[in-house]
Parts: structure tokens; C-alpha cells; sequence
């Protein structure tokens, strides 16, 4: 089990557009981030750009039972997939 990454979504706007952050422990470039509805579920896409990260990507789904993000990372310098799950941080 890996740990310590921080996926910041600030705001989504009316189109979909998500300003968000990444950090891994430090700031990683988020070069496009989405959200969409798909079969009544969310469906957040986060493109990373940035050293060691050449096009990078989260494809996640919002769980609401369980309050978190879940889907897959792909991590394009080793071209492998990996499951990920990114749960919310409590205040």
C-alpha cells in the first residue's frame, strides 16, 4: 500500500471544469482536471504534467456511501495501471 498523495479538488464550475491540486508529497503540475455524470454517477479526469509525470492520469467515480474517489492511476512513464482510492481528509 502506497500513501501520502493529495488530490485537492478547490471548485467545479457549471461546464465541469475542476481547479484542483496534486501533491506527492510536493506540488505536481495538474495540467486538465474534469468532472462529469455518467449513469448517475460522478466521474472525476485528472491529467498530470510535470517531471515524471508526462501525461499521467486519474480516472475516478464518487462513492457517496462511503464518501471517497476510486478508480485507476495511470502512470505514463512505466506505462502500468494501478487501482488507486483517495479518501477525503477530515478537518
Amino acid at each position: 500500500m502506497d500513501g501520502g498523495y493529495v488530490l485537492e479538488i478547490k471548485s467545479v464550475d457549471a461546464t465541469g471544469a475542476i481547479d484542483a491540486g496534486y501533491y506527492n508529497p510536493r506540488s505536481i503540475h495538474v495540467a486538465t482536471a474534469s468532472a462529469s455524470l455518467s449513469g448517475g454517477a460522478i466521474q472525476v479526469f485528472v491529467e498530470l504534467r510535470d517531471v515524471n509525470y508526462p501525461g499521467s492520469t486519474y480516472r475516478l467515480t464518487y462513492d457517496p456511501r462511503g464518501d471517497r474517489l476510486a478508480g485507476t492511476y495511470f502512470q505514463a512513464g512505466l506505462g502500468q495501471t494501478y487501482e488507486v482510492t483517495f479518501e477525503r481528509a477530515t478537518p
